[in-house]
């Protein structure tokens, strides 16, 4: 769609929306049949009963606790979603299309994201698949912004911070999304929705929590002291591992010498790259995930957008960290309304009215552009928050049926090395998609001061996302419970 998808995230995500964007893939965890299971979901149905709290409809055990507060952690990183885009802007002076690219560039460790489910599950870290790497992903965060605080000074620099960042909350987004895949494993599509509700809820409210201060502490201290405190904010990660119940990894599985040519490492990736390939094979499977890819492909005009609201509008850090206040907030509405009303629908509806209204809801950007909002008595702050708020509502909306999707397509016996795969290529879509929006942005001659034509590359990827709407029969007819069940 030509709006972001909220992050990823996983936009808002790391650094882009669509965690977009973000997706989820998991711990990839393939249950290895060899020795005892380290799944945290040995335990987790005996928790579940022994729960009494709930929200969206689903038991907070410790482990949905660990992985609420990782989706918390994601939502509340967007606290430097702003300083970033202004350091790029202002600091280092890119243009939109560089900013773009480096935006794309960002997203990259989202697309291998199988492989650090193989590396978490092959190789104990300290003796534990989970707790572990929870930690150690935490660190890294915090590293990759305490360094983008002090020492950081081109734009090099910038997009290796920025790379290791994306690459901490995309291990750790691995390591939890297998406690939900396989609690989704033979749910109802209403349950598989409940719990991405829970996640992507969790995420919204630390958008929340983030968002004002992410533009009044930008205009009152400088993006470097928004930088230093963002690098607090991984340590929650850390601190939540402890929640993870898992079995200790003792003796010699504890993987202290898998990259040295461990055989049993290498016949269980090989094993395992061989069951993915063949789970792929399969038509029921395959068509979905080519158009979960098309569907996210679509080129977006976001980089060109923010140099126009900033440059030519004159919107300041604050404004703008009030926009993204309500935003957040209207993606928490936007998980609502899909676990409310739509988590019953039959997705191939879903995917058509939710693309349809967000192409033709898409174009109300260009009244902005030309000042046609003016004309009809509305200021341009008021116009962008309102219509921040309806795209933001639908973005959310529209996502949470591919995140059941990639969900309900897996197979028993890999739920989450597939899931992962296949978050992993929806967010090479929107990298793509994003791409295609670089190189569309430079065609048409948008830069810093210069939008005579960002009218038309508005309507152009607006019109563009009703492109993968043909391939909707691709999706299966109705919910999904009643699609083949495959053992792998």
């Amino acid at each position: 769609m030509s709006v972001a998808l909220p992050l990823s995230p996983k936009e808002d995500e790391p650094f882009i929306d669509a965690r977009n964007s973000a997706g989820n893939g998991d711990t990839f965890a393939m249950e290895m049949e060899q020795g005892p299971s380290t799944s945290t979901s040995s335990g987790g149905n005996s928790r579940k009963k022994n729960s009494k709290l709930k929200c969206f409809g689903v038991d907070l055990s410790p482990d949905n606790v660990a992985v609420a507060m990782v989706y918390f952690v994601q939502g509340v990183l967007g606290l430097a979603k702003l300083a970033v885009s202004f350091y790029l802007k202002d600091d280092l002076h890119l243009d939109p299309a560089e900013t773009a690219v480096l935006t794309g560039f960002s997203a990259l460790p989202w697309l291998v994201k199988p492989i650090y489910g193989f590396i978490s599950d092959s190789i104990p870290l300290f003796g534990y698949r989970r707790r572990s790497y929870l930690v150690l992903s935490g660190l890294l965060g915090a590293l990759s912004w305490f360094l983008m605080a002090t020492f950081v000074d081109s734009k090099y620099g910038a997009a290796c911070c920025i790379l290791l960042s994306s690459f901490s909350v995309a291990f750790s987004d691995v390591v939890v999304d297998s406690m939900v895949v396989e609690r989704a494993r033979g749910e109802s599509q209403s349950v598989s929705g409940s719990l991405q509700s829970l996640c992507w809820g969790s995420a919204a409210f630390g958008g929340i929590l983030s968002s004002y201060f992410s533009g009044s502490l930008v205009d009152a201290y400088g993006v470097r002291f928004v930088f230093g405190v963002t690098a607090l904010l991984p340590l929650i990660t850390s601190a939540v591992a402890v929640l993870v119940e898992e079995q200790r990894v003792l003796g010699p599985e504890r993987g202290s010498n898998v990259l040295s040519g461990n055989p049993s490492f290498l016949e269980i990736s090989k094993e395992n790259i061989i069951q993915l390939w063949n789970a792929f094979r399969l038509p029921h499977i395959f068509f979905p995930t080519v158009f979960i890819f098309l569907w996210q492909a679509t080129p977006q005009s976001d980089s060109a957008m923010f140099f126009f609201l900033t440059n030519k509008l004159g919107f300041t850090p604050e404004f703008l960290g009030r926009v993204k206040l309500v935003t957040s907030v209207a993606s928490l509405v936007g998980v609502g309304l899909y676990n409310g009303f739509l988590k019953n629908v039959p997705l191939r509806k879903i995917f058509l009215a939710t693309t349809i209204a967000g192409s033709v809801l898409g174009m109300t950007q260009v009244l902005l552009v030309t000042g046609l909002n003016r004309q009809l008595g509305m200021s341009d702050e008021w116009f962008t928050i309102g219509d921040s708020l309806i795209l933001t509502v639908l973005s959310q909306a529209s996502f949470m049926p591919v995140l059941v999707l990639a969900a309900k397509l897996c197979p028993e016996g890999m739920e989450a090395t597939l899931f992962a795969t296949l978050m992993s290529i929806s967010n090479g879509g929107n990298v793509l998609g994003g791409l295609i929006g670089a190189g569309l942005t430079k065609a048409f001659g948008v830069t810093r001061e210069k939008f005579d034509n960002l009218a038309t590359l508005i309507i152009l990827c607006n019109l563009s996302s009703l492109l993968p709407l043909p391939l909707l029969r691709l999706l299966p007819q109705d919910d999904s419970d009643t699609a083949p069940k495959v053992k792998m």
